[in-house]
């Protein structure tokens, strides 16, 4: 343990917030299981409550703990790297590479790849089950993803994201065409209320139901038209909710080619437009036509504007080529 004193607080700052700014190094988040697991005192006295509001000169400790080393285990995974600094990796993730193990998928990550690759310089940065880990992909999504090396990055990194200031944008293979051919969907996704596996539009924005969920939000626009039977749509993420593209394109009735959980080989007989040669490639693809596409960010120590891009994956264009 590492014991950190800060210097006496304001009143009315919210203690999690406080600690936050004040240790520059760790997330918030961090700090919100340091206090749970009672390794923050307030006035010497433990606090489990990360909301507390501090009162004018309270003295915070902190007991850091040493990051502990990751029981996952690096394994030689070739990883198509965009680029590489001290400071951070940026990987082009190929579909049915899940991210991180989880019940399932023990092994075989982009977090085995990595700590292969990195040599152990991911050891704790962000937790030990997700070392390094900024943001994620869905196993079956393909494309650009950036992962931290330094706890410093992976604090800066995170808030870029949390705060929206990232530019991320993503190409999907829909059945349609969208009309208008560029706009926004917003509203309310959360938990299926009867599959907790997926996810759902739970009601409109402002509406009661919110409550259940988070606030999403989504713009598109369409960027090849294949006759009138699909398209290929470009969509900016405004916000980072769990499946929110495939979610956001089934509500307006434009799935994901693909898709296995939200548009299974098409709804309302989608997939029989298509050329006989598409529907064999999107039934046997078993992923949805998604691709993380172009990612920029500010760089955590140079403050660079940093933009890194990745084509269409062979499947993907294979479909594309089919759909001309």
């Amino acid at each position: 343990m590492k014991k950190v004193e800060l210097p006496p607080a304001p009143a009315k700052q919210r203690l999690d917030k406080y600690i936050t700014q004040q240790m520059g190094t760790i997330s918030r988040s961090q700090v919100q299981r340091f206090i749970a697991k009672g390794f923050v005192t307030l006035n010497g006295e433990k606090s489990l409550n990360p909301a507390l509001k501090t009162n004018d000169g309270d003295i915070i400790t902190v007991e850091e703990p040493a990051p502990i080393s990751t029981e996952v285990v690096g394994e030689n995974i070739p990883l198509e790297i965009l680029y590489e600094d001290k400071e951070l990796i940026i990987i082009n993730k190929p579909a049915g590479m899940a991210v991180h193990p989880a019940m399932g998928t023990p092994n075989g990550t982009v977090v085995n790849a990595l700590l292969y690759h990195c040599k152990g310089e991911l050891a704790g940065i962000g937790g030990v089950e997700r070392p390094g880990i900024v943001h994620r992909l869905d196993k079956g999504t393909s494309g650009v993803m950036v992962v931290a090396k330094t706890d410093y990055s992976h604090n800066y990194l995170s808030k870029q994201f949390a705060r929206r200031t990232l530019t991320r944008f993503y190409d999907a293979l829909c059945y349609g065409i969208p009309h208008p051919t560029n706009g926004e969907v917003k509203n309310i996704i959360g938990r299926h209320p009867k599959n907790r596996k997926k996810m759902a539009v739970l009601s409109q924005c402002g509406e009661d139901e919110s409550k259940r969920g988070k606030t999403a939000h989504t713009t598109y626009e369409v960027a090849k038209r294949f006759g009138t039977y699909a398209s290929q749509i470009r969509l900016k993420l405004h916000t980072g909710r769990t499946h929110q593209i495939r979610v956001h394109m089934k509500y307006i009735h434009h799935g994901v080619m693909g898709d296995p959980a939200y548009f299974n080989r098409g709804v309302n007989g989608c997939i029989k437009q298509l050329p006989e040669k598409a529907q064999e490639i999107v039934k046997n693809v078993g992923r949805q036509m998604l691709h993380a596409s172009v990612l920029g960010f500010k760089h955590p120590t140079t403050g660079e504007e940093l933009l890194f891009e990745a084509p269409l994956p062979k499947d993907m264009q294979d479909l594309v080529d089919v759909l001309k």
